[in-house]
C-alpha cells in the first residue's frame, strides 16, 4: 500500500504518533510518503520505505502571511498523482483535514478518488477546533473525511459533544516503540543526579498553561519535605520562566534541574522512580505512557484519556486537577516503600506492553483496508 501522511513535523505528540506510525507502516511493507514543511524530528534515519516530501510556502508581498494550506494541497495533489497513492491520512484536524478536502476534490475533477483518513489528537478539537472562528470548518472536515479515528474514548466523545458530527469515529490508541522505551542501565547517570540516594520525580512537557507545570513543583515541594529528592524537568515553553522563579521562591534550586528538549528522553525515564502529570487537559498522554514503559509509575490528573491509561491504584494514582495535596501524598506513598514502588513499576510496564506499535499499527491497516473498501462505492461526498 502507499500511503501518505500528513502532520506537524514537530516533537508535538500528534507529530511524533504520525512519524512513529509511518515508520511501522514502513517497516510492515508499505511505502509512506511524509508531507509537511519539515523533516519531522523523528525520522533519524533513512528507510528504504520513506520518503519526504517539503511542502515550500512562497513569500509573496501581497500575503501578510503566506498561505500554507494552498501550498499544502497543491503538494498533496502532486504526490498523489505522481506517486500514485493509495491514501491520504492527516493528523491533526487543521489545517491538514481541510487542505485534503481541497486536494480530493481537485483529484476528482481529474478523475481520481484518494480516500482521506483524519486522525484527532486532542488540541485540535479541544482547543483550537472548539473556537468559534474554526469549528464550522473542522466539523466540515471531519463529516467529509472518508474515515475518521480518535486517540481516545474520552477524545471520540468530546469530538461528537463538541460538534455536529455525523459519522462514525474509530478509536485507535497512540502507541509506543517499546525497543526504545524501555528501562536501561544507566547507574552512572542516576548517581550523577542524586548521589546520596535521592528519589527521582520527572515531568516531560511544552511547559504550556494547560500541562499546569506550576503543579509539579508544588507537589514536588511536598514530597521532598518528606524524602529526600531530586526533580527533572524536560521541555521548554512559555511557562518555563514561572516555573524557574517559583523554584527560588521555594529554595528548590538545588533540588530541580532543568534539562531543556531531550531526545534521548527515555534515557532520563531509565533513572526515574515517578512521573507526573497534572495537565489541566490530555487527550491520551502519550508522555506517560512512554515513562511507563520504562517502568516509571504515574501521578496525573483524571481528565481526558489519562483514566484509559494510568490506571488508578496499580500504575499509579489519578487526581483531580490542582489538587496538589493529594498528588503529594499518592506520590509520598508510592516513593516511601521501595516493595510498592517496584509492585507498581511492574504494573506500569504491562500496562504499557498495551500500546505496543505492533499492536497498533495492524489496527490501522485494517482500518486502512476498510476505508478503501467502502471507497470503491463512493462517489463525491
Amino acid at each position: 500500500m502507499k500511503i501518505g501522511i500528513v502532520g506537524y513535523p514537530t516533537y508535538g505528540g500528534s507529530g511524533v504518533v504520525a512519524t512513529e506510525l509511518g515508520l511501522g507502516l514502513a517497516n510492515a511493507g508499505h511505502k509512506v510518503h511524509f508531507i509537511t514543511y519539515r523533516r519531522p524530528a523523528r525520522l533519524l534515519h533513512f528507510h528504504e520505505n520513506v520518503f519526504y516530501h517539503e511542502v515550500t510556502n512562497e513569500d509573496y508581498p501581497l500575503f501578510e502571511y503566506p498561505p500554507y494550506e494552498t501550498a499544502l494541497a497543491s503538494k498533496m495533489v502532486d504526490v498523489v498523482k505522481f506517486e500514485k497513492l493509495d491514501l491520504l491520512h492527516v493528523h491533526y484536524a487543521i489545517p491538514h483535514a481541510a487542505a485534503a478536502y481541497m486536494a480530493k476534490k481537485i483529484l476528482l475533477a481529474e478523475g481520481k478518488y484518494i480516500p482521506v483518513i483524519t486522525t484527532l489528537h486532542g488540541t485540535d478539537i479541544t482547543l483550537v477546533g472548539n473556537n468559534q472562528a474554526f469549528s464550522p470548518v473542522v466539523a466540515f472536515s471531519i463529516n467529509k473525511s472518508d474515515g475518521v479515528t480518535a486517540v481516545s474514548e474520552s477524545l471520540r466523545q468530546q469530538t461528537y459533544d463538541y460538534f455536529p458530527i455525523n459519522r462514525d469515529i474509530e478509536v485507535i490508541y497512540n502507541f509506543i516503540d517499546l525497543e526504545r522505551f524501555k528501562r536501561i542501565d544507566k547507574d552512572h547517570f542516576k548517581k550523577a543526579i542524586a548521589p546520596n540516594g535521592e528519589r527521582i520525580i520527572i515531568h516531560v512537557s511544552n511547559f504550556r498553561k494547560v500541562k499546569r507545570s506550576e503543579d509539579v513543583i508544588k507537589v514536588f515541594k511536598r514530597i521532598s519535605d518528606k524524602i529526600p529528592s531530586k526533580l527533572l524537568l524536560i521541555g521548554d515553553g512559555p511557562e518555563r520562566y514561572n516555573l524557574e522563579a517559583l523554584c527560588r521562591e521555594y529554595h528548590l534550586c538545588d533540588e530541580i534541574r532543568f534539562l531543556g528538549k531531550q531526545d534521548a528522553v527515555e534515557e532520563i525515564l531509565s533513572i526515574s522512580d515517578l512521573f507526573l502529570m497534572p495537565s489541566a487537559s490530555e487527550s491520551f498522554g502519550l508522555a506517560a505512557l512512554e515513562a511507563m514503559a520504562c517502568g516509571v509509575p504515574v501521578i496525573s490528573s483524571n481528565v481526558g484519556g489519562l483514566p484509559e491509561l494510568n490506571i488508578h491504584g496499580k500504575t499509579g494514582f489519578l487526581n483531580d486537577v490542582g489538587d496538589v495535596e493529594g498528588m503529594a501524598q499518592h506520590a509520598i506513598e508510592i516513593l516511601s516503600d521501595d516493595d510498592k514502588l517496584d509492585k507498581f513499576r511492574q504494573e506500569a510496564l504491562v500496562q504499557a506492553h498495551k500500546f505496543d506499535v505492533n499492536a497498533i499499527v495492524p489496527k490501522y491497516e485494517a482500518y486502512y483496508l476498510k476505508v478503501l473498501e467502502e471507497s470503491l462505492y463512493t462517489i463525491d461526498k
